[in-house]
C-alpha cells in the first residue's frame, strides 16, 4: 500500500516534514535528537515538501507554431446567440482570498484523504463517571498530603484503555499487506498515542499524536509518569523521532473542549482510535438542582467511541472492547484497588453500588447510622492510620466501610445532621468522611474513647476533628531546618565517632520540629518554665537542637572530657547528662 500508509510517524508526518524543511534552512535550529534521522531522510512522493520540490523544478521550453496570418478571423468568432448566459460572480466570492495549502496544512491534507483509504465503523457507549469522580478526589487528596501531583480523568481513563486491550489483544491489530496481498498485523506491546492540541506562536494549531510505549506492561504509577512525561515534550518541543513511532492505538479526547461525541479518524498503521466526550449530566437533568441530582442518584455521563478498522476488527469486538472499559471504570477485577496500590495509598477505593431506596424511615434510619459511623471512626480510626514507614499496606476495617453501615457511594453527596460534630448541624457525608480520616486515620494513630471524663474525650475531639489545613511556605521551611539539623547532628557523630557506644535519633528526627513547636506554643503562652525529661534515645540531639547546649561540649564528652564534677561510668555518661538554658521563639 502506498502514500502515508509506509509511514511510520502516521498523524505526525505534518510535523516531521516542517522540522525537516527547518533542517535544511538550518541544522541549528532542530533538536540534535533529529539530526541523525534526517541525515539520510528523503521527503516521500506524498510529502508536500517533495511536491513543493518537484514543483520548482526547470522545465525545458517547448517552441510554439507561428499563427498563420493568413488564418480568417471569422475563426475565432463566437455565435452571441448560442453562447450561454453567464451571470456574474456575487461580489461576496469575487472578494474571496484563495490561498494554496502548504507545509502543515498540506500534510494535514494527505493525512485526511489517506484515512478516507480505510474502512471504518463505530462503536458508541456512554458510561457513569461517578465512582471515577469520587476515587479521582480520594487520590488527589492523599496526594496533596503527601508528594503532590495531581491525577486527571484522562490518566485513569488511558489506563483502562491500555488494560481492556491487554485483555483483549484482538483490538490490538492493524491492516497491512504482505506481497500486496491482505494481512493483519497482532502487535505485541500496546502503544498508547495520545492527541495533543498544542496552539502555535501564531495562534493557529497543531496536533501531535506521540506515543506511550510498551503501556500494557506498566502499573498506574508508570503509566501516569510516561503520561506526563508525553506531554511536557510536547508543550517544550522536545518531541525525538522514537516518541512518534510505534502507535497501535490512539486516545482523543475532545470532551476538553465541551464535545459530547466524537467519531475521529483512524490514520494508517492503527487498528483503533478512543474518543472520549465531555463530562456532564445527562441533558434532561442539567436543570436540576444540586440536592435533586443527588437524591435522585443522577451521575455525570461520558460517552465513548471506538472507531475501528473494520476490515481486521468487528463490530462485535469493538462493542465488547467498550464494555470492558465500562465494567473497569466501575471497578471490576480490582481495578481502582490496583491504581491505589501503584499510588500507595493506604485505604481501599470506594466501591461501586446500587443506591438504596429510600422513604422517610430509610432517612432516619440514615441518619443514625452516620452517628454510628462517626462513633467507629473515634473508636477504631486507629487502626487505619499509615504508621508504618517501612512497608507499604492497604488497611481496612469493616466498622469503617460504609458499605457496613447500609449506605453507597451516591449517599456521598447527601447531606445529613451530625448532631454537632465538626461545629455543624449539617454535612454532606463525603464532608464527614474526610474529616474523620484527617482526624485519625493519616500519620498518626490516636486512641482516647477509653477516657472516662466526657469533658475530656470533648476537648480531644474538638481539636481533632477539623479539616486538614496544609501549613504555610515558612512553616514547611521552618520544619525542614530543623530536621537537617537533626540529621547532620547524626550523620556527623556516625562519621567522626565510629565505634562509639551511641543511641542515635535515625529515624525518629520528627521529633526535634515536634518539641521546637511545643516550646514556641509554651513561649507564646508565656509560660515560666518547661523541664523535659528524655531517654538515652535521642538525648544529645535535643541537648544540642532545642536545649541549645554547644556542639563543642557534647564533642568534648564523646572524647571522654565530663569535667570534674561528673562521674566516670560505663561509655553512656554522656547520655546522662542535661542542661538548662532560656528558649527564645522566633518572631
Amino acid at each position: 500500500m502506498s502514500g502515508p500508509a509506509n509511514s511510520p510517524f502516521g498523524a505526525n508526518d505534518w510535523l516531521v516534514d516542517e522540522l525537516y524543511q527547518q533542517f535544511l534552512e538550518d541544522k541549528q535550529s532542530v533538536d540534535p535528537a533529529w539530526w541523525d534521522f534526517f541525515a539520510g531522510y528523503s521527503p516521500s512522493e506524498y510529502s508536500p515538501h517533495a511536491s513543493a520540490t518537484k514543483s520548482t523544478a526547470p522545465v525545458a521550453p517547448v517552441s510554439q507554431p507561428a499563427t498563420s496570418p493568413a488564418a480568417p478571423a471569422t475563426t475565432s468568432q463566437v455565435n452571441e446567440s448560442s453562447a450561454p448566459n453567464v451571470k456574474p460572480a456575487p461580489a461576496s466570492l469575487a472578494d474571496d482570498v484563495i490561498e494554496k495549502l502548504k507545509g502543515t496544512s498540506a500534510r494535514v491534507v494527505t493525512n485526511m484523504e489517506a484515512s478516507l483509504e480505510i474502512p471504518t465503523a463505530t462503536s458508541v457507549r456512554a458510561v457513569p463517571a461517578k465512582l471515577m469522580v469520587d476515587n479521582r478526589i480520594v487520590i488527589n487528596n492523599h496526594l496533596a498530603r503527601g508528594r503532590g501531583g495531581k491525577v486527571s480523568f484522562t490518566h485513569i481513563i488511558g489506563f483502562a484503555i491500555v488494560r481492556a486491550m491487554r485483555e483483549m489483544p484482538d483490538m490490538n491489530v492493524s491492516y497491512t499487506t504482505v506481497d500486496d496481498k491482505p494481512a493483519i498485523a497482532r502487535h505485541q506491546h500496546v502503544g498508547l498515542g495520545l492527541a495533543i492540541d498544542l496552539a502555535k506562536e501564531d495562534g493557529s494549531r497543531q496536533l501531535l499524536v506521540p506515543c506511550i510505549k510498551a503501556a500494557d506492561t506498566m502499573d498506574f504509577a508508570a503509566f501516569w509518569a510516561g503520561y506526563e512525561d508525553v506531554i511536557r515534550k510536547a508543550r517544550s518541543g522536545k518531541l525525538a523521532v522514537e516518541d512518534f513511532q510505534g502507535t497501535t492505538a490512539s486516545l482523543t479526547n475532545p470532551g476538553t473542549i465541551g464535545t459530547v461525541h466524537s467519531v475521529p479518524r483512524l490514520m494508517p498503521g492503527q487498528g483503533v482510535i478512543i474518543g472520549v466526550g465531555a463530562m456532564d449530566y445527562p441533558a434532561e437533568w442539567q436543570g436540576a438542582s444540586d440536592v435533586a441530582l443527588a437524591k435522585n442518584a443522577v451521575s455525570k455521563i461520558m460517552t465513548f467511541t471506538s472507531t475501528y478498522d473494520h476490515r481486521v476488527i468487528q463490530g462485535a469486538q469493538s462493542g465488547d472492547f467498550l464494555r470492558r472499559i465500562h465494567q473497569l471504570l466501575l471497578g471490576a477485577d480490582g481495578f481502582y484497588d490496583d491504581i491505589f496500590r501503584a499510588l500507595q495509598i493506604p485505604y481501599e477505593p470506594i466501591r461501586w453500588a446500587q443506591d438504596l431506596a429510600t422513604s422517610h424511615d430509610a432517612d432516619l434510619d440514615k441518619t443514625a447510622r452516620v452517628q454510628e459511623m462517626i462513633h467507629a471512626f473515634r473508636v477504631r480510626g486507629h487502626l487505619l492510620a499509615d504508621i508504618d514507614p517501612l512497608e507499604y499496606h492497604q488497611r481496612s476495617h469493616p466498622d469503617l466501610d460504609i458499605a457496613n453501615h447500609a449506605m453507597t457511594l451516591w449517599d456521598l453527596d447527601r447531606e445529613f445532621a451530625t448532631g454537632g460534630f465538626g461545629g455543624q448541624p449539617f454535612a454532606k457525608l463525603r464532608d464527614i468522611l474526610g474529616t474523620l480520616r484527617d482526624a485519625y486515620c493519616r500519620t498518626i494513630g490516636i486512641e482516647y474513647m477509653h477516657l472516662q471524663d466526657p469533658e475530656q474525650r470533648k476537648w480531644i475531639q474538638d481539636r481533632l476533628e477539623r479539616r486538614h489545613d496544609k501549613v504555610d511556605r515558612d512553616e514547611q521551611l521552618r520544619i525542614l531546618r530543623k530536621l537537617n539539623e537533626a540529621e547532620a547532628f547524626e550523620s556527623f557523630l556516625q562519621t567522626k565517632y565510629v565505634g562509639q557506644k551511641r543511641f542515635s535519633l535515625e529515624g525518629g528526627e520528627s521529633a526535634i520540629p515536634f518539641v521546637d513547636q511545643i516550646l514556641i506554643e509554651a513561649a507564646k503562652d508565656q509560660l515560666d518554665e518547661v523541664c523535659i525529661g528524655m531517654p538515652h534515645r535521642g538525648r544529645l540531639n535535643v541537648l544540642a537542637n532545642i536545649a541549645g547546649k554547644g556542639y563543642g561540649r557534647i564533642f568534648n564528652e564523646f572524647e571522654g572530657n565530663y569535667g570534674e564534677e561528673s562521674v566516670q561510668g560505663s561509655g553512656d555518661v554522656k547520655y546522662h547528662l542535661g542542661t538548662k538554658g532560656t528558649y527564645k521563639a522566633a518572631g
